[in-house]
């Protein structure tokens, strides 16, 4: 694999607890220079990755409700549409995924649909254009017909990528990707994240069928790739 055939798979997170603004200005210069596809971080940092990205090739990703995924819908839609009306080109949003387990179904429905109509429809009225909407459903968490379920309901209520984890105490595997990206339609994407640390992480879980994969050690990945071709 190229380096510039990866790059644009990576998401570059910055979602570790007690991460700083600081942190963030410095992983804006350096996904500046990797071109990576998004970086992606909490609500309160969009408008400074905002405004440092501005007029180069790496969207902004506002993550929502992380991690817990609880805080309902109402509060998820407002911090979604802050966060499109704040700059960010992308969101992602953390499942109800304890109302899952808990069978409530509709509920973890109803919420992910109020969060898809915020952005969208902020984004229409801003003029915005297009913003990809990504959801984490905590696959590592659920079997194999609840994680068949959760992408139906992502799919359903019109996002546009689900994602395996969050990475709090759960690591994307390849088998969660399998089902998922078997689950969905080819109109929705399937992004990795958590515990992505190495190429091979990286690279086992493209060739599962991921068209994103989220790590927080992106410059480790395209360091290892570029000492593998030389380049």
């Amino acid at each position: 694999m190229r380096v510039e055939d990866l790059t644009k798979t990576l998401d570059h997170s910055m979602l570790a607890s007690g991460v700083t603004a600081e942190q963030v200005v410095e992983a804006c210069q350096e996904v500046r220079e990797l071109h990576v596809a998004a970086l992606c971080s909490l609500p309160e940092f969009v408008p400074v990755m905002a405004e440092l990205l501005r007029g180069c090739d790496v969207k902004v990703c506002g993550v929502i409700d992380f991690p817990g995924g609880d805080s309902g819908a109402e509060l998820k839609a407002a911090q979604a549409a802050r966060a499109v009306e704040d700059g960010a080109d992308e969101i992602e949003v953390v499942m109800n995924y304890r109302g899952m387990l808990a069978a409530d179904f509709r509920g973890a429905r109803d919420e992910l649909r109020a969060v898809t109509r915020a952005v969208r429809g902020k984004a229409a009225n801003g003029g915005r254009g297009d913003v990809l909407i990504k959801v984490i459903i905590e696959a590592p968490l659920m079997n194999d017909k609840l994680i068949r379920l959760a992408c139906k309901i992502v799919e359903d209520v019109g996002a546009d990528f689900a994602k395996t984890c969050t990475g709090v105490g759960t690591t994307a595997t390849v088998h969660d990707v399998e089902i998922m990206r078997d689950a969905l339609s080819e109109r929705v994407g399937v992004k990795a994240g958590g515990g992505v640390r190495t190429l091979a992480d990286v690279q086992i879980l493209v060739g599962a069928g991921a068209a994103r994969v989220g790590t927080p050690a992106t410059p480790q990945v395209l360091a290892e790739l570029r000492a593998l071709s030389g380049s």
